[in-house]
């Protein structure tokens, strides 16, 4: 038997996807300010949890030129509305600025310009059907206890950067942002209120679900 190219299958996989032109847009957009947008099967694995969980209230932290926000819309309900927290406001312009490109009226986003550490505590907890945590692997740590208080019942809990470059699969590897995204995912792994799954999609997708 010959052994799978599993890099041409990453590729073929996030080749897999057909990014909307806004999207596409929004990336470049993107790209050119410096950000690093989820690619196109994390995006498209984020609007498939959206959409299997029927999901219609989910909270970002880290909404960019929009790239990620748009996925999720795009899973989303009809009445669903995505609140999306960022201390960019050149970002947040721009992610308005591609929401309203693909047609979202503003009463489907909620953006919130501050520090998710300041923002997160004020929001409701419980009330959310999925949060995505779209940060660095140090940030994420700092943000996930908040980002759990904040999911119902069922609600899913998605962070990107899980693999970190493939630096994570690396013991080796022991810089501090490798060692974050590695301790992470072995602590969401084992906490018993959440079923955990990491996923080998764009850099990494990290996606929990909280039980009763």
């Amino acid at each position: 038997m010959v052994a799978a190219d599993k890099t041409l299958s990453w590729s073929y996989t996030e080749e897999f996807p057909v990014e909307s032109e806004p999207t596409a847009q929004a990336r470049l957009r993107g790209i050119e300010l410096g950000t690093d947008p989820v690619s196109p099967a994390t995006g498209a694995a984020l609007r498939m949890l959206a959409a299997a969980g029927g999901a219609k209230s989910v909270a970002e932290v880290g909404t960019g030129t929009g790239v990620s926000g748009l996925w999720l819309l795009a899973g989303m309900g009809a009445d669903g509305v995505l609140t999306t927290i960022d201390v960019e406001p050149e970002f947040q312009r721009e992610a308005r600025r591609a929401f309203d490109e693909a047609g979202y009226p503003g009463s489907h986003t909620r953006i919130i310009q501050g520090r998710a550490s300041d923002v997160m505590p004020r929001m409701a907890a419980q009330s959310y059907d999925m949060v995505v945590l779209d940060v660095s692997p140090q940030e994420a740590a700092e943000l996930v206890v908040q980002a759990v208080r904040m999911l119902r019942t069922g609600g899913v809990l998605a962070i990107t950067h899980a693999l970190w470059n493939d630096h994570v699969a690396d013991p080796a590897r022991r810089d501090a942002t490798t060692v974050a995204a590695r301790e992470l995912g072995k602590t969401l792994r084992d906490e018993e209120g959440l079923l955990t799954s990491l996923l080998p999609v764009g850099d990494g997708l990290l996606v929990a679900v909280r039980r009763a």
